[in-house]
Parts: C-alpha cells; structure tokens; sequence
C-alpha cells in the first residue's frame, strides 16, 4: 500500500509564505497525476492545484491563482506546494494526492479520482 507522508505547514501571519512537501513513504514511484487538496470542518474537501504527466501547465483554483505554486516530479511521486500571500481564507487542513493514471479532461480536480493520499497538515493564517 502506497503511502504519503507530508511536511510543513503550521501557523503564519497573513501576507506570510509556507511550503508544503510530499512523497511516497518508503521509495519513489512514478505517479502521472500529482495534486494538493484543502478542507475545513463540515465542507467537503476543495481542489487546491494539480500537475499531470503530460500537462504543459499546472492547474490552479481560481481562490489561489497567482499565489500558490505547485511543483515536483512526477517520475518520483513528489509534489511541493509553495503558498505565498496567504490570507485567513486559506486556513485549511492541506493535503496532497497522487494517482497513477493521467487525470485528464478536469478529472484532476474531483478528490475521488485520486487512489493515494498524504495524512494531512494544518495551515493557520492569522495575525
């Protein structure tokens, strides 16, 4: 059973930056479909970004477009979120996502298409 472990996050003032990491737990593996997720008490979990395979660009929410950047390598099944400009609405329960297959025509953005996920890390954004 594939498993992610994820790291960073925590409390930040708003205006502040965080960066947030994720791989497979015990070696690399190749995932075509890489993906961060938010999710606050009582609302289903919310498309963050994603990067696939053969994508040219990333995806991003319309909420953090131009703020947050995702990267990584999806060879190795390793995807970082760098979240700069952060503001309280961002508060969220973060967790990232990684499916073997490529996620096309939007299927990158539906939580349920993801087969692997990251246990979760709690991003505060408050003065």
């Amino acid at each position: 059973q594939v498993q992610l472990v994820q790291s960073g996050g925590g409390l930040v003032q708003p205006g502040g930056s965080l960066r947030l990491s994720c791989a497979a737990s015990e070696r690399p593996l190749q995932m075509l479909s890489l993906g961060w997720f938010r999710q606050i008490p009582g609302k289903e979990r919310e498309f963050v970004a994603a990067k696939t395979w053969s994508g040219r660009n990333p995806y991003y929410a319309d909420s953090i477009k131009g703020r947050f950047t995702i990267s990584g390598d999806n060879g190795k099944g390793t995807t970082y979120l760098e979240m700069n400009y952060l503001k309280p609405d961002d508060t969220a329960v973060y967790y990232c996502a990684a499916d073997p297959t490529q996620l096309s025509g939007g299927r990158y953005m539906t939580s349920q298409e993801y087969d692997y996920w990251g246990q979760g890390t709690q991003v505060t954004v408050s003065s």
